[in-house]
């Protein structure tokens, strides 16, 4: 049974800072290109981070470039989100992905806040 878990959401003020992180279990997850995708209220869901497989590539939506780092462990099957200078329009939920060929999976969700 494929399982995404992220966690590490929550609220935070603008400037602050939040390490998401996603659990993966399921699949072999060194293997699959991990991704963070985010989605705010009436808005589509979009590319936050994407890491290749191995980890030596990575991609960032244009707003979130110098601010978020993509990581992965694939001794621990992890992938984390590093957010920095986070701005009230960061707010969303952060949903974790993993792909690999016709195979695409998701997680639940975490709501990420940034309000003061």
């Amino acid at each position: 049974q494929v399982q995404l878990v992220e966690s590490g959401g929550g609220l935070v003020q603008p400037g602050g800072s939040l390490r998401l992180s996603c659990a993966a279990s399921g699949f072999t997850f060194s293997s699959y290109a991990m991704s963070w995708y985010r989605q705010a209220p009436g808005k589509e869901r979009e590319l936050v981070a994407r890491i290749s497989s191995a980890g030596l590539i990575t991609k960032y939506g244009d707003s979130m470039k110098g601010r978020f780092t993509i990581s992965r462990d694939n001794a621990k099957n992890t992938v984390y989100l590093q957010m920095n200078s986070l701005k009230p329009e960061d707010t969303a939920v952060y949903y974790c992905n993993a792909a690999s060929g016709w195979d695409n999976y998701w997680g639940q969700g975490t709501q990420v806040t940034v309000s003061s």
